[in-house]
């Protein structure tokens, strides 16, 4: 999901799991450029930034050193970096949240001070920055069981995530008359500790370019008795892969490519062309053309021109509402021969066109009802769908059970990445219903 979920080490440290990136123009401001990136999926709503974690978006600029079936965007120095930290829990009144407080540091050294969920943020005395951080709610959207290729409806509906963001004067920082073009990436680093007693930390938890390239691109579902290799590449240093490990990961781009050419029983993608999309997507890092218009459809615009050799007309990047995954799909599967629409059209809450753009979080308990009337014995559903281990649901990957009748405890893993774990309260064959 986009980038939620996206290997091993993320799954068993959630806090540090980036989610998303964004890089769009202001809606209320054409002259600032906003950069935004998400953590911890599924966020509670009582969530908080790990202080162990220095959480930061970066972009270089870029030169486009070949188009057609040579595309290449070729990022330079300097790397302008936007670093995020994050102090411990101050300890609040009873019934009210603990403050926590932060430090962004811009480039050139710059620091500004800010409180988590402080909608307003802070900006620099000049006003060149505003930096927000805290709770919003999830403007991802996955509207699909992807490997069957099945619209569904949308499967982070009232998910919230941690954002933190960074909204700057675009001529002041960026200074686009020395080239517009910038590559973005977003990355989390564990703070470095002294004194370690074994081995050393990671160079980084993860990081993120453009969507999906983990879970949908890397360790594509569709192809059978791959190895897992979403750890490996979120140790790479971003605008800088390893050259001993490219070939590998080079392979595993083509061959899932192709994997996705044939989702529709028709190859739309001829070999050297898709030889070249999968170059360009191995340099991994959001484009954005910071001198034009973003907007929700602008998304991939700036490599899709490239790739076909004609100039970009817009400015890339990826705004909070654009409809990522169906633009993604469609490119993949189809080549845009016929636009791929899921089962929804928007995330829970759409994002707003002023500071901090994101939307509010969902803090409501939330209640399901559905019922369906079924051609069938009711016997025979409740053969189907009365067992508490039964895996029928479509969004269920797997279930383990832990004990036996009332009280025992089922672990869902679902097929977009959660865990669910509940206990069976009372159980009725006779009424055909459990609890």
């Amino acid at each position: 999901m986009s980038d939620h979920v996206d290997g091993p080490r993320q799954i068993g440290d959630p806090s540090a799991d980036l989610t998303d990136l964004f890089a769009f123009t202001s809606p209320s401001d054409p002259n600032r450029t906003v950069l935004a990136a998400n953590v911890f999926p599924s966020a509670g709503t009582q969530a908080m930034f790990s202080n162990a974690i220095d959480h930061a978006i970066v972009a270089r600029r870029l030169t486009i050193a070949g188009t057609g079936e040579q595309t290449r965007f070729k990022p330079g120095d300097p790397e302008l970096r936007f670093s995020f930290r994050f102090d411990v829990l101050e300890r609040a009144a009873a019934g009210q949240r603990p403050v926590q407080r932060g430090i962004c540091t811009v480039p050139g050294g710059q620091t500004i001070r800010f409180v988590v969920d402080d909608e307003k943020g802070s900006a620099s005395a000049d006003g060149t920055y505003r930096v927000f951080a805290g709770l919003r709610s999830d403007p991802f959207y996955l509207a699909w069981i992807v490997k069957d290729l099945k619209k569904f409806p949308n499967l982070l509906q009232h998910d919230n995530v941690l954002s933190f963001l960074v909204e700057l004067d675009t001529r002041r920082v960026l200074d686009p008359a020395k080239g517009s073009l910038f590559g973005v990436i977003a990355e989390t680093i564990p703070i470095p500790k002294p004194g370690g007693f074994i081995g050393h930390e990671p160079p980084r938890i993860d990081w993120v370019g453009r969507p999906e390239q983990t879970n949908m691109r890397l360790n594509n579902n569709g192809i059978e008795g791959s190895d897992d290799v979403r750890d490996l590449w979120n140790q790479q240093t971003p605008f800088a892969i390893s050259e001993e490990l490219m070939p590998l990961f080079r392979k595993r781009m083509v061959d899932s490519l192709k994997n996705w050419d044939l989702r529709d029983g028709k190859a739309d993608w001829a070999p050297a062309a898709l030889a070249a999309n999968a170059t360009m997507f191995l340099d991994d890092f959001m484009v954005i053309d910071v001198a034009r218009p973003t907007s929700d459809t602008s998304n991939l615009e700036i490599e899709k021109s490239t790739l076909a050799g004609r100039p970009h007309q817009t400015g890339g990047g990826r705004t909070v509402n654009a409809n990522v995954i169906d633009i993604l799909l469609t490119w993949m599967v189809n080549h845009d021969r016929e636009f791929l629409q899921g089962g929804s059209t928007q995330a829970t809450k759409p994002g707003t066109s002023t500071f901090p753009y994101l939307a509010s979080p969902n803090a409501e308990l939330q209640n399901v009802a559905f019922s369906v009337d079924l051609a069938a014995p009711p016997d025979q559903v409740w053969a189907l769908i009365g067992g508490f281990g039964g895996q029928w649901h479509p969004l269920i990957a797997s279930i383990r059970l832990t004990g036996n009748g009332v009280g025992q405890l089922r672990t869902i893993e679902t097929v977009d990445g959660k865990q669910i774990i509940e206990r069976l309260d009372a159980m009725d064959d006779a009424q055909r219903s459990y609890r």
